[in-house]
C-alpha cells in the first residue's frame, strides 16, 4: 500500500485581507498546508482582518506570520523555511484613490514587497508564481471587453502604474530564472467579508444608516463586478494551469504567454458589465431601503467603465464566473447584517 502524498503547500501573502482570507478557507478545506503573511495594516479597520485571521487559524494547517512583505529578508526566510509548492502574492496597498495621498505606501508595498518574492522565488523556486495585478493596468483603453493581449501603456492612477509595474518585475524573473508566473488582473470583486472602503461596504453601510451615498461621474459608470468566490475558484483552477515557455517562441492567438518567459496575465472578470445605478438598485433590494444619492463628478484618476474577456480564462481552466449581481449583493448585505447585527 502506496503512503499518501504529503499535503502542497501555498503561501499566501495578505492572508488576512478580503481575498486572500477565501482563497486561504478554500485551500485548507481542500487539505493544502497554508503559510499566510499579512501585516494587518490599518488601510481599513484591524478587527475585520483579525476576525478573517482567527478563522482561518481554526484549522491545523494554517499558520500565519504577521509582519510586511516589503520587509527585506523576510520573505527569503519564509521561502526557505517552507519551500512552499504555490505562492499566490495577494498583498499589496489597495485604493485607487487613496494612491493620490499616500503615494510612498504603494512603491514600497507594491514594488519593493513584489521584489521581495521575486528575489525569494529565485532562491528557492516554487513550482508556480500567482501575482494579483488589476483590471486598473489597462488605465486609459477605451475599446472593451479588456484583452490581455491590448497594450496597456497608459495608466490612470499610481496605484496601477505599480501593479503595472510589477508584471514587468514578474516577467524578467520569468524569463531570466526560469520561474513560472501568472498574473492575474481582477475586475471589481464584492462579497462577504469584503472591503470596507470599496463601493459595496460604503453603500450598504449608509442605506442602512439612513445616509447618502457618493455616486461618482454621476453614475454614469459600468463595473465588470466579480463575486469573491467565483474569483477564488478561477484562481484555484489556474493553479494547476502553469504556464510554458514556448520552445520555439511562437504563441498561440489571443493568449498572453510570453513568447521568451513561462509567464502570463490573465482577467478574471464577470464579463458583464454592470451600470453603477444597477448596482446601487440591487443593494436597495437586498436591504429594502431606497438610497438617498449625491451626485458627484468622476474622481482623479478613476476609469468610467471595466470589461473582462475572459476567454483565455476559460481556455486554460473551463471556467466562466457565473454569480450574478443581486445574487451576489445580497449574499453581502445578509453577511453584513449579521456580522455587524443590524
Amino acid at each position: 500500500m502506496s503512503a499518501a502524498l504529503p499535503p502542497r503547500t501555498a503561501l499566501v501573502t495578505g492572508s488576512s485581507g478580503f481575498i486572500g482570507f477565501h482563497l486561504c478557507r478554500r485551500l485548507l478545506d481542500e487539505g493544502w498546508r497554508v503559510v499566510g503573511l499579512d501585516n494587518l495594516s490599518d488601510y481599513y479597520e484591524v478587527s475585520l482582518k483579525e476576525r478573517r485571521q482567527a478563522m482561518l487559524a481554526q484549522n491545523a494547517g494554517f499558520s500565519v506570520v504577521n509582519d510586511s512583505v516589503e520587509t527585506s529578508g523576510l520573505m527569503m526566510r519564509l521561502f526557505e523555511e517552507h519551500r512552499p509548492d504555490v505562492v499566490v502574492h495577494l498583498a499589496a496597498q489597495a485604493g485607487v484613490r487613496y494612491s493620490i495621498e499616500n503615494p510612498r505606501s504603494y512603491l514600497e508595498s507594491n514594488i519593493v514587497g513584489t521584489f521581495e518574492i521575486l528575489e525569494a522565488a529565485r532562491a528557492f523556486p516554487p513550482a508556480h508564481m500567482l501575482l494579483a495585478s488589476t483590471s486598473s493596468a489597462y488605465g486609459a483603453n477605451t475599446e472593451m471587453p479588456y484583452r490581455e493581449v491590448m497594450k496597456a501603456d497608459h495608466q490612470m492612477s499610481f496605484y496601477a502604474a505599480t501593479k503595472k509595474a510589477t508584471e514587468a518585475m514578474a516577467h524578467s524573473y520569468a524569463h531570466l530564472f526560469g520561474l513560472p508566473v501568472t498574473m492575474f488582473r481582477f475586475f471589481t470583486v464584492y462579497g462577504p467579508w469584503g472591503r470596507p472602503d470599496m463601493a459595496l461596504f460604503k453603500f450598504t453601510k449608509a442605506i442602512l444608516e439612513g445616509r447618502p451615498i457618493d455616486v461618482y461621474n454621476f453614475g454614469d459608470m459600468k463595473r465588470d463586478f466579480t463575486y469573491v468566490t467565483d474569483l477564488v475558484e478561477a484562481i484555484r483552477l489556474l493553479i494547476d494551469a502553469v504556464p510554458v515557455r514556448p520552445a520555439d517562441g511562437v504563441v498561440a492567438e489571443g493568449d498572453s504567454l510570453s513568447p521568451v518567459a513561462p509567464w502570463r496575465v490573465v482577467n478574471i472578470g464577470n464579463s458583464e458589465p454592470v451600470q453603477l445605478t444597477d448596482y446601487i438598485a440591487a443593494i436597495e433590494a437586498a436591504t429594502g431601503r431606497v438610497a438617498e444619492r449625491n451626485l458627484m463628478p468622476m474622481q482623479a484618476g478613476d476609469v468610467p467603465a471595466t470589461w473582462a474577456d475572459t476567454t483565455l480564462l476559460q481556455s486554460l481552466t473551463g471556467y466562466h464566473p457565473k454569480t450574478r449581481v443581486p445574487e451576489g449583493v445580497k449574499a453581502f448585505v445578509d453577511w453584513y447584517r449579521d456580522y455587524y447585527q443590524v
